[in-house]
This record gives structure tokens, C-alpha cells and sequence, in this order.
């Protein structure tokens, strides 16, 4: 608000303040400060925006001689009645960027103290103020808005230094390449940063000097020229510049970039054989052998898709015999043999081979008559080893067929049809030497028995390997392999598991299980059947087996006790064979006490947890020395039982009173006794009639019907080898002879009364009884050979006792030897 209380002298100058102020807000350029009257303007106008070059300096200096530049004056109308003091606020002022403005307090001038950059800071907010001496507002605030004019003072710079960019070979025009971009700090809707491009340079300059171009406003380089070939010039580099002010070369500020652009290859050039014939030599059953090298000429860019080749032989090799590899540096084709030829068969191959490349070749390149060339290969004769035709051979049989059994003809055939040559045979590999092979027509046969459950045998398969070679310069020789499955038979008994075990001493409280192994399979093996034998008795009397199912039985007590200790229990074991095989094992059970779980208990065990090493050894001292006087007891009774013996059988038989029934005048040791003839001695060989006779009780005087029984002369047995069971037999016979004398019958005699006192007369002496058998009279003289036969033959038992009783007579006691 201009003052109403100017004087009309001043009208002039407040409207020229007014014009200055127009003048710099129309053309947004600020004059410079010269003295107090400049931009007088009282402080109730409203101001619109100012604009500030970004670099006032350059004026100020050029007029005033320092870069303190006065742009606007503030001045308010109650200046003339106090003293007012100005200030200014905001960014620029008192804060950050700090004193780039300054104002004079006393006049209002406002001065810019340092040059600004419209790159840093675009615009400023200042706030005016106006204050009395003690600091009393006296106007409101006033806001300033500052502008800051772009000068173009940054020149454009490029993204990167260096581009790089690719192009196909062959591009057609207008093909993009790449794009190359420069940025201007300074203001981009003016004239000051708007950038544009141009090419200045392009090397080389072949095959024109402009193959690209550059859009100015873009950045984007594409070709405008074809001919671009890679086998001629493989890169080009182009040099672009980007300048501002929209390109003017004369005011604007400019900057350069270096854009390299390769060349790219593309598949132009097909493969080409250097000659159209190639040539090689092979021998027959050889592999992986490069019989020849076929070299192609390739002018695409080397170790790339569009240079590599790949052969393929098109004809001539029906089977397959060969392949054409690539070297990967040199790019030769290397023909392989891969299946072996045969001399026999085919003595030259005629291949034709054709060479591409991996990539396909461009479009409207077509693939040159020298991408095919014929390869022949020659095949050498060599000698070739004998073959088995059938290799493995498999045959079956049961197994345990006897040696000799001819089993099969495992023979070779030797290749070399053209040669007069003969194979031989021979055995390679036979582990277990079951087999012999006929050298000259391969016929095998067994030279052992082929036993399925040997160790030799995996899977029931038994594997033997056989050489044949032949007789050629140098020999060649092949293997073949024989594989004889054996047929399992019924040949091996099951065995009883476990062999040993542990159980209570009374029943009920837990059992052994027990089961077989059988080295046969399947027939002849499971379910099997476990009994116990019936001898001896005491085994089922004590003993008894349950079955559970076909694998497993159940031992356990019978009885309701039965002592502790070891005892060996006898179990037939019979498999499911046909026909069925058996085994009697033994088991080992210990019988033991238990507690109420049924687990064994045993008292040494449970003392020698608990004493020492040294009490161990004291008590195992004291059981050797109580063993020892044992012993010596034994040898001390045996002796003392010993010489009780000698004593009785020295007794003469006239003071022995158990024999005295009757008397006999017999002298032993005579010539009869000297010269015995032991064939007395042999046992019939039948007793059939002696042992059916009618039992009862028969008189002294009674002579038996029967027939006397006919002893038949034995053979002399050289050497006895149980004197005792000789005896035995000896007695049984003569007891039951119904011609022997009664010695042991009941007598009957006829009682005459007493008391007779002329006395009884003496009745009429008896008959001389008949002559003892034969058997009885060597029966008594039995002691006496036991002495000449030597201290090593003893009696039974039972025999010896009554020998001893009668003194050296033998008695026999019907229905006492069983």
C-alpha cells in the first residue's frame, strides 16, 4: 500500500520504484542496487514472485565491484513516527542454506550474498518483518517467493563413456543397433537442457562411410546402409557427440561418447570338404579305431554353432559299423569304427559322408555340393579267436550224480572258415574240480560228485569257465562259461537246534523251544517231525515234546520233579523229504532251580558274586585237594576188593559148605584141564526147543522125555571179544537143558521115623550119578583158565559171585540170568 502521506514531490519517484519493479517482474531481470531510492516500496504491497539469475554475481561485480546485490527494498509506512527495525525469515535466511539472503534493519534493502545454483536449489520462501525498537510487531509479515533462473551452465553428460551394441551380419537397413543416452543437469523444459545427438566419426569406413545413424532426439543408433559382412570387418566404432541448447553448435555446451558395435556372425557359409575322396584302413574285431580324417573348410567365426560340423554318413554302412566324430579344435570329421567288421563278412566299406553345421544355415543360403564326400575303407584279415556260440550255457540235473556221468558238449566255433586251424579245450576256472572237459570235442563230464550245499554252489548254481583256442600265428583262444543248476535231493538229515539249553527243575515254568536245520531246501526240508526214542525209557518217562507248528516243538519236564544237574536228551529229527530223512541229536539241558519267574537260579553263582579272588582261589584249592583224597580212596578200595577176590578163589572146594551136596573125585590141573579144547565152549546155535519147554517142577529120579538137545559145534573164535557174554550165553543154555543134572532141585526123601533102637540100616548106596554135560565140566573148570588166559579177563557180575561161593564149582539157578 503506497503512503497517503507523500508529498506530491515524491509522487515522481514512487512511480518510478513502481515501473523498476514492473520492469523486473515482466522481464524477470534484476538491475542493480545504486542508491537508497531504488525499489522503495511501502511495506503493505503485496508482491508477486520474483525471479533471480542463479548467478547475480557476474552483474554485481561487473557494475558495483562485489557480489553483494541489492534486489528489493522494504519500507513501511510508519517509518516516519518510529524507528523500525527489518528481519527476514525462512530457508535461505536463517536456515539452511544459510545467509544467501541478507536485508539492511534500518533501510529494508535486500541482498543476495552468494551466487545460487538452480541445480541445488530451485526456489525460496522468505518471510519480511517489521519491528519497533523493543521488538513490537509493527506490520504483519510479508511472504517473498524466490525464483531461480536456469543459466545454462552444465554441459551434457553421457550415461556411460563406452557402449557397446551387436549387429547381425548381413542386417538389412534401418536394423536397431543400440541406444546411447546423455543427461543435462540444467533445466530440461528450456533450452539450456535440452540435448541432442549426431555422429561425428564412424572407423572404418567400409563398406561406406555412413553404415549407421543416430536418432538426435532419442539416442537410438540403427544401420542405414547394407553390406555388413563379418568376414570383412568384424567391428566398428563410432564416435557421438550430444549437445544442448538443442544442438546448437555455437551456444550450446557438448559432450562425446565412444559406441563400439560388433559385427555378429550368422550361419552364411556352409561346410566344405577340402578334397571330394577320403581313404582308410581297418582290422577286423578292432573298435574305437579313427580310420581317417576328414577335413572341412568353414569361413563362419571359429568354435561357434554356425562354424562347428556334424558328420553323417548317409550310405554304406547299413549295420552301423561306423560313426564320424568331431574334433572339437580342429573341426576334422574322425571316422570311428564302433562295431566290429568281420574279414569274413565284408572286405571294404564304401561310405558317403555329409557335413553340416550345428546352427542352420541363414535364410537364402543354400548348402554347397562340396558338403558331401566318399569315404572307402579296407578290412585286414587277422586271426580271430574261437567263440562259444551258446555263452552262458545253462543246463540242469539233480544233484549227486556219480563221477563219469557225461553232462554236455560245450563246444566252440572258430571264425576263420578260410584257415585250417584246430581248437583245443581246457579247463579256465572249476573251483570245486567237479569237471572234466574232452580237449578235443568239448565234452564234459563229472570227476566228482556235485553236492548242491557246497560252498562252491550260489543259488543252487554251480559256474565253471572253459578256454578253447586254436592253433594259429600268433593263437587266439576264447572262454565260455558253463552254468549247472542243481536239483536238490533229500540227502542231508536235519540237525537239532539248539544244542544246548536250560530249563527248571519242576514243570511249568518254562520250556525249550527248539527246531531243525536242514542244509536241503524246499521239498525236502520243513515241516519236521520231533519225538523222543524209546530207548532208553527213562528219556520219554521224564521227557516230553509238544508240537507248536512245522518248524517248532516244545521240550519240556514230564514229571513233577526231577534233580538238578545236566542231562543229555536224545530227539529224533525227521524232515519232509521223499524219502524222509531222520537224526538223532542229543541236547544238552541243564536242569536248574528257579524262582517264581521261572529264571534259573544257582547258589555257587550267586556265592562267587560275592567273595573275593582270593577266596575263589582258597575254595577251588580246597575241591583239588578233597578230588585227591577221593581218588585215593577209590585206588584204596579197588585194591583192598582185589585182593578179597584172590583170597575167595584160592578157598579149596572140600571147605566149602555151600557145595557140598555132592562129592566128586576130580583133580584139576591135569592133562585134561592143559589141553582144552575151547570148542566146548561155543553157544548153540539155536535154542528155540529149549527155551519152549513146559515150566513146572520135576523129580530128582524123573528123566525128561524130550529128546537131549544136540549142541552144534561152533567155530573157534580167535580172539573173544566179551568173555563174559560167552558165559552168560553158556548159562542161560544150561539152565534150561532139561538133561542136566537137578543140582538145584527139590530132593525128596522118604522120612522112616526115630527113635529106632537097633538103628535105621544103612539104605543101599545110590547110583553113581549120570556124567555132567560137557558144558558143566568146563563150567567148573572155568577159574582155573581164567588164571592161565591172564589177569585181563574178568566174570560177569553175577558169575563171578557164585564162582567165588562154590570155590571154583559153577552152579546153575534156573530163571536167574536175564
Amino acid at each position: 500500500m503506497i503512503s497517503r502521506e507523500l508529498k506530491r514531490s515524491k509522487i515522481a519517484e514512487t512511480v518510478w520504484n513502481v515501473l523498476l519493479m514492473a520492469f523486473h517482474q515482466i522481464f524477470g531481470v534484476q538491475l542493480p542496487c545504486q542508491d537508497w531510492q531504488w525499489c522503495y516500496i511501502s511495506a503493505a504491497f503485496r508482491l508477486r514472485p520474483l525471479k533471480l539469475l542463479e548467478h547475480p554475481c557476474g552483474s554485481c561485480r561487473a557494475l558495483m565491484g562485489s557480489c553483494l546485490c541489492c534486489f528489493l527494498q522494504i519500507r513501511s509506512d510508519k517509518d516516519k513516527e518510529i524507528h523500525i527495525r527489518y528481519s527476514i525469515t525462512g530457508v535461505g535466511a536463517d536456515q539452511p542454506p544459510m545467509e544467501v539472503f541478507n536485508i539492511d534493519p534500518v533501510s529494508g534493502r535486500m541482498y543476495v550474498t552468494r551466487p545460487m545454483d538452480r541445480e541445488e536449489r530451485a526456489s525460496y520462501h522468505l518471510r519480511a518483518h517489521a519491528v519497533d525498537m523493543n521488538g513490537n510487531k509493527v506490520e504483519n509479515p510479508i511472504d517473498l517467493y524466490i525464483y531461480v533462473i536456469d543459466m545454462n551452465d552444465n554441459r551434457p553428460e553421457f550415461i556411460n563413456q563406452v557402449y557397446n551394441g551387436s549387429v547381425d551380419e548381413g542386417s538389412k537397413p534401418g536394423t536397431y543397433v543400440m541406444t546411447v543416452t546423455a543427461n543435462d543437469a540444467d533445466d530440461g523444459t528450456t533450452a539450456n537442457g535440452m540435448v541432442r545427438y549426431r555422429i561425428v566419426t564412424q572407423t572404418p569406413q567400409s563398406p561406406s562411410q555412413n553404415m549407421f545413424t543416430i536418432n538426435s532426439e532419442t539416442g537410438d543408433i540403427v544401420t542405414v546402409a547394407a553390406g555388413l559382412d563379418r568376414e570383412k570387418v568384424q567391428q566398428y566404432i563410432v564416435i557421438v557427440q550430444a549437445t544442448d541448447m538443442e544442438g546448437n553448435l555455437n551456444y550450446g555446451l557438448s559432450n562425446t561418447a565412444t559406441a563400439i558395435i560388433t559385427v555378429t556372425d550368422v550361419n552364411d557359409n556352409p561346410p566344405e570338404f577340402t578334397t571330394s575322396t577320403y581313404s582308410g584302413e581297418v582290422p577286423e574285431n578292432r573298435v574305437e579305431v579313427v580310420v581317417a580324417n576328414l577335413t572341412v573348410l568353414d569361413r563362419d567365426q571359429p568354435h561357434s554353432p554356425n562354424w562347428n560340423a556334424i558328420y553323417r554318413i548317409i550310405s554304406g554302412d547299413p549295420s552301423g559299423h561306423f560313426t564320424v566324430r568331431t574334433d572339437p579344435v580342429t573341426n576334422e570329421g574322425m571316422v570311428t569304427v564302433v562295431k566290429a567288421v568281420d574279414y569274413e563278412m565284408n572286405r571294404a566299406f564304401m561310405l558317403t559322408v555329409m557335413v553340416s553345421n550345428q546352427a542352420p544355415l541363414a535364410s537364402g543360403i543354400q548348402m554347397s555340393f562340396q558338403s558331401t564326400a566318399g569315404v572307402t575303407i579296407s578290412v585286414t584279415d587277422v586271426n580271430e579267436a574261437p567263440y562259444f556260440p551258446t555263452n552262458h550255457k545253462l543246463i540242469r540235473l539233480e544233484e549227486g550224480v556219480p563221477p563219469g556221468t557225461v553232462l554236455t558238449t560245450f563246444s566252440a566255433v572258430d571264425p576263420d572258415r578260410f584257415m585250417q586251424q584246430a581248437v583245443r579245450y581246457s579247463k579256465l576256472s572249476d573251483p570245486a574240480n567237479w569237471l572234466n572237459i574232452n580237449a578235443t570235442n568239448g565234452q564234459i563230464t563229472t570227476a566228482a560228485v556235485l553236492d548242491r550245499e557246497s560252498d562252491y554252489i550260489k543259488n543252487n548254481v554251480y559256474e565253471a569257465t572253459f578256454l578253447a583256442a586254436d592253433n594259429g600265428i600268433p593263437p587266439a583262444s576264447g572262454t565260455g562259461t558253463l552254468q549247472i543248476y542243481l536239483i536238490d535231493i533229500n540227502d542231508n538229515a536235519p540237525e537239532l537246534l539248539p544244542r544246548e539249553a536250560q530249563i527248571c527243575e519242576k514243570p511249568h515254568l518254562n520250556v525249550i523251544n527248539i527246531t531243525a536245520a536242514d542244509a536241503d531246501i524246499d521239498p525236502n526240508v520243513g515241516p519236521f517231525v520231533f519225538e523222543l526214542p524209546a530207548v532208553p525209557s527213562a528219556v520219554r518217562k521224564n521227557w516230553t515234546i509238544t508240537r507248536l507248528n512245522g518248524d517248532y516243538a516244545q521240550l519240556s519236564l514230564r514229571i513233577m520233579y526231577l534233580e538238578a544237574g545236566v542231562y543229555d536228551v536224545p530227539i529224533i529229527v525227521t524232515d519232509s523229504g521223499n524219502p524222509p530223512l531222520f537224526n538223532t541229536s542229543v541236547i544238552k539241558v541243564k536242569v536248574c532251580p528257579c524262582d517264581e519267574n521261572g529264571d534259573c537260579t544257582t547258589i555257587g553263582a550267586v556265592a562267587a558274586a560275592g567273595l573275593g579272588t582270593g577266596a575263589i582261589i582258597a575254595i577251588l584249592i580246597c575241591i583239588i585237594i578233597l578230588l585227591t583224597m577221593v581218588l585215593l580212596f577209590v585206588v584204596w578200595m579197588k585194591r583192598r576188593e582185589k585182593e578179597r577176590h584172590t583170597k575167595q578163589l584160592l578157598i579149596d572146594p572140600e571147605d566149602d559148605v555151600r557145595d557140598n551136596i555132592l562129592k566128586y573125585d576130580e583133580e584139576g590141573g591135569g592133562e585134561e584141564d592143559q589141553d582144552y579144547d575151547l570148542s566146548q565152549l561155543q553157544q548153540p546155535e539155536t535154542m528155540d526147543h529149549v527155551l519152549n519147554k513146559t515150566p513146572g517142577v520135576r523129580r530128582v529120579d524123573e528123566r525128561p522125555i524130550g529128546a537131549e538137545p544136540q549142541y552144534p559145534i561152533r567155530p573157534v573164535i580167535p580172539h573173544p571179544g566179551d568173555i563174559g557174554d560167552f558165559i552168560n550165553e553158556g548159562l542161560r543154555a544150561a539152565d534150561n537143558d532139561p538133561t542136566a543134572p537137578p543140582y538145584d532141585s527139590l530132593l525128596v526123601f522118604d522120612y522112616e521115623g526115630s527113635g529106632s533102637t537097633a538103628g535105621s540100616v544103612p539104605p543101599p548106596p545110590p547110583p553113581p550119578p549120570p556124567p555132567p554135560p560137557p558144558l558143566h565140566r568146563r563150567l567148573r573148570q572155568l577159574p582155573q583158565l581164567l588164571q592161565l588166559r591172564g589177569p585181563g579177563l574178568r566174570l560177569p557180575e553175577r558169575l563171578g559171585a557164585q564162582v567165588q561161593e562154590t570155590g571154583g564149582h559153577v552152579r546153575g539157578r534156573r530163571g536167574r540170568l536175564n
